[in-house]
Parts: structure tokens; C-alpha cells; sequence
């Protein structure tokens, strides 16, 4: 997906905004890059971050940051950030974005006489994309505008200017931007929870589709939120960090949320609650609290070297490190029935060496409990590199083998009182080898966060969603 981070101070801002960026590692495994300015002079710096941490990369070239005000970001697309000089002035871009018509789009520059530079990868980067699309406009509003209007999915950016950072949040909002405020100026991010070391608190958050400029003198609105928001779900549910807040909702409390939602509905026999780390522990301590049953760690992750921001992006290398980084208790196992809590189930594999594994070292019964419902779509809107191809979806491998090549009722297996669901989990059950398999509903989902159920973009498990695909 990506995250970014922006900061104005009153002093030189390298170090703070290298550890704001850092602290977005999560949300990406491709690329990274930081830039701030002094009037006209820029200082920039990309890594591919491939095999290898975002600090690794950047701490010995702090130096080379001058400047008081900069913006960074964490990215699962190309190289960034990006650097241009037009009409509007000179100014540095990033994006959190996912571009679906980005040929046409090229094309439509192409035909404007623009042309594009940053071909690092052998394609149109995307951000250099939505730059373009900027100079565009009569000034940055109109610009960012005519992005809202062109793309189709979703684009979320900062824009270091002469003399702060302009934030644009996604017209539906499915990317959030927060800004903080401290003593020594303001920081913009994706994340909350990016600036708390720093000692900024939250003052600011951003609506859809709104523009702000954020200088010493604080945050300007430059456009106005539209009513409409989908904002991701899966960030409550996986991607968010747990001690940051989205739509003022605290991920940890949505997850502890999601195991209550769960454990209510839930009778299995076992001997304790356990999760698959990191994200399955809130869900499983809800789960844990509202059943009273103890909650303890079957499988504990191994984190000095093997964390969530350093995942390979080749796939058998990704399953590898999956089993790597998961180190299983046989003393806490054996003999025992549990019930394991994880966040989602996407290819499957995964889950199914896991499990594998928690029966290999001693236990009795394996009971998995899952946060959301199945994965049915891919999604149109966020780089969610497990989801782009349906294909990869276990769940749609399982439908297409109880349907044939016919789709046409993806829809019953939404629905969790059809026949069509309950074979649907039966045959994930049996795939994954497990003694029993059950999903949150989406309704509990929802429930979980607390948000309407308009307000979220549950695309992923049901194919709604409004807006540009």
C-alpha cells in the first residue's frame, strides 16, 4: 500500500522526519525516499528497500537533508518522491495511489505536449503521473482537482512547496491524512501513531477529498471535504499499526473489538486463546475476554530480524519467511485444543503451514478464527498487493472449483446463511486442515469499528464500493 510523512518545523526537520517515515515500514516493501528543501534547492534520496529496512538505508545520509520543512514516504509503487518544476513553481510530490487507467492517462499528457522522465522501472511512474496531471490546473487546487476527476482509484499526496506542505486525502477518503502539531511546527501522515515519539499530537484530520496547506502559521483548508467517504476497512482489520487512530477510531480497540464480535457467537471447547502475531493478537484477546477463557501464546514471532516491514516481494521467498518469523511453543501446544485468531485468509498457503506446524508440535485441535469475512474481490482501490488478482484468492480458487468457470453467484457466498457459504467454508476448512473454520460477519465487522457501514469500503468481501474503479 504505502504511507508518507510530511513535517514544517522551525528547525532543520531531518531527523524527525526520517523517524516519521520509519515508523510508516509497515504499510510498504518496494521503495522509499525523503526530500526537503531550501528555497529552490532540493535534497532528495531513493533506495529500493526490497531486502532491507527503510533506517538502513537512510541513517548515514541525514547530513545531506537541509532544510526545515520536507516530506518522505514508504512505497509499494515506484520511485519516489518526485521533483518538478512547471508553471506552479518548483515543487516535490508524494502519493499513496493506485492508478487503474494510468495508460489512457499517459496518453491524455502525451497529447498535451508533457512528457515523462521517471521510466526507472520500464513504465510511467504513477507519481510522476499525478504531477503532471497537477500542472494542469491553474494553481495546486485546480490541479489536485483535475487528479480527483481523472483518476480511477485512488490517490492520497503531499506536496512540499516553498514554504510548507499541501496535503491532499483521496476522494473518498480511503487513505487517511492526520496532521500534528507540536512546539517545534507540524507534521502530516498517514499515521497517527508516526508522530507520538516526536511529540506532536493530533490536531487535524483530514476529510475526503479535502486540501489543506500546512505552514508555521498552521493548517490552512484550501478545499473543503465532500460528503461521501469510503474509507478502507482492512486498515482496522491488517494494515494499520496498532496504537494509530483512523477516523478517531483506534485500530487495537476495532481488532479487541472484532475478537468480542467473534467470541459472542462462538461455543467451541477449547483450552485457551491464542493468535497468530501480530495482527490476530487484539482480535484474540477480545475473543479471550468476552468467552473468559485464558488468552495464551501458542506461536510467538520472532522480531529482532524477521519484523512486518521486511517481507521479500517474491512470493515462495514471502511464504519462506512466513514460517521463518512464526516460532511455535510445544510446551504451550501439546495435548491442547485451541483456538488460533488471525486477521484474513488470502492464498491460503500461509495458514496452512502454520497449522501444519501447530499439530506437528503437539496440538490436540487447531480452531482458527478469522477477523473478516472471506476474501471474495480484488481491490481497485489500494496497492493490497495479496488481493490485485482474484485469481490468487483462495476462495475464489474454492468457488471456481464447486461453480465451474461460471461467477455468476459469487454474491451467495457473500451471504453467510446460504448453502453456498457454508461449502464455501467447509472446503477452505479442509484446506487449510483445521478442526473447525469460522469468519466474522460483515455485519460484525462493521460493528466492530463503528463506522456506518456506507462510510466504509468493504469492496474485498462484498463488491460494493462507489467511485472510480
Amino acid at each position: 500500500m504505502g504511507g508518507f510523512f510530511g513535517i514544517v518545523s522551525k528547525h532543520p526537520c531531518a531527523k524527525d522526519l526520517f523517524y516519521g517515515v520509519d515508523y510508516h515500514s509497515h504499510l510498504g516493501t518496494k521503495r522509499a525516499g525523503m526530500v526537503t528543501r531550501i528555497g529552490d534547492q532540493f535534497f532528495r534520496s531513493i533506495h529500493d528497500i526490497e531486502n532491507s529496512y527503510f533506517r538502513t538505508k537512510f541513517c548515514d545520509e541525514l547530513g545531506k537533508f537541509q532544510g526545515n520543512h520536507g516530506i518522505g514516504v514508504i512505497s509499494d509503487t515506484d520511485a519516489q518522491p518526485i521533483v518538478v518544476n512547471s508553471h506552479l513553481g518548483r515543487f516535490g510530490i508524494v502519493t499513496v495511489a493506485k492508478i487503474n487507467n494510468i495508460d489512457e492517462l499517459v496518453l491524455h499528457c502525451l497529447d498535451n505536449r508533457q512528457q515523462f522522465t521517471e521510466l526507472s522501472s520500464g513504465r510511467t511512474n504513477p507519481t510522476e503521473l499525478v504531477a503532471l496531471l497537477i500542472t494542469q490546473g491553474e494553481d495546486f487546487v485546480d490541479g489536485i482537482k483535475n487528479v480527483y476527476s481523472k483518476i480511477k482509484g485512488s490517490c492520497s499526496m503531499l506536496i512540499l512547496t516553498d514554504n510548507g506542505v499541501i496535503a491532499a486525502r483521496d476522494y473518498y477518503g480511503r487513505t487517511p491524512i492526520v496532521v500534528g502539531k507540536g512546539e517545534e511546527g507540524y507534521v502530516v501522515a498517514s499515521e497517527s501513531h508516526s508522530y507520538i515519539n516526536l511529540d506532536y499530537t493530533t490536531c487535524y484530520s483530514l476529510g475526503p477529498g479535502e486540501i489543506v496547506k500546512v505552514t508555521l502559521d498552521g493548517v490552512q483548508q484550501m478545499l473543503a471535504p465532500q460528503p461521501k467517504r469510503q474509507v478502507c476497512s482492512f486498515l482496522w482489520i491488517y494494515y494499520g499499526y496498532p496504537a494509530t487512530d483512523y477516523e478517531g477510531i483506534n485500530v487495537e480497540e476495532a481488532r479487541y473489538n472484532e475478537g468480542r464480535e467473534m467470541g459472542k457467537q462462538d461455543y467451541v471447547d477449547i483450552d485457551y486463546v491464542s493468535a497468530i502475531p501480530d495482527s490476530g493478537i487484539g482480535m484474540a484477546l477480545g475473543y479471550s475476554n468476552v468467552r473468559k477463557i485464558a488468552y495464551k501464546r501458542g506461536v510467538v514471532k520472532y522480531t529482532p530480524t524477521w519484523s512486518r516491514s521486511f517481507m521479500p516481494v517474491n512470493q515462495s521467498q514471502r511464504e519462506h519467511v512466513a514460517k521463518m518469523k512464526l516460532i511455535p511453543n510445544r510446551a504451550q501446544l501439546e495435548g491442547k485444543k485451541v483456538a488460533f485468531c488471525d486477521d484474513s485468509i488470502v492464498r491460503g498457503t500461509q495458514l496452512r503451514d502454520n497449522v501444519k506446524m501447530l499439530y506437528d508440535y503437539g496440538a490436540k485441535e487447531v480452531h482458527v478464527r478469522i477477523s473478516c469475512p472471506p476474501l471474495l474481490y480484488g481491490c481497485p482501490f489500494l496497492n493490497f498487493s495479496a488481493s490485485k488478482n482474484v485469481l490468487e484468492l483462495i476462495t475464489r480458487r474454492c468457488i471456481e472449483e464447486l461453480e465451474g468457470d461460471d461467477n455468476r453467484n459469487i454474491e451467495k457466498y457473500c451471504d453467510p446463511t446460504t448453502p453456498e457459504y457454508a461449502n464455501l467454508i467447509e472446503m477452505l476448512r479442509q484446506h487449510v486442515g483445521v478442526d473447525s473454520l469460522k469468519f466474522n460477519t460483515l455485519d460484525s465487522v462493521v460493528n466492530a469499528i463503528g463506522l456506518p457501514k456506507c462510510d466504509l469500503c468493504t469492496h474485498c468481501f462484498d463488491g460494493s464500493s462507489y467511485g472510480h474503479e
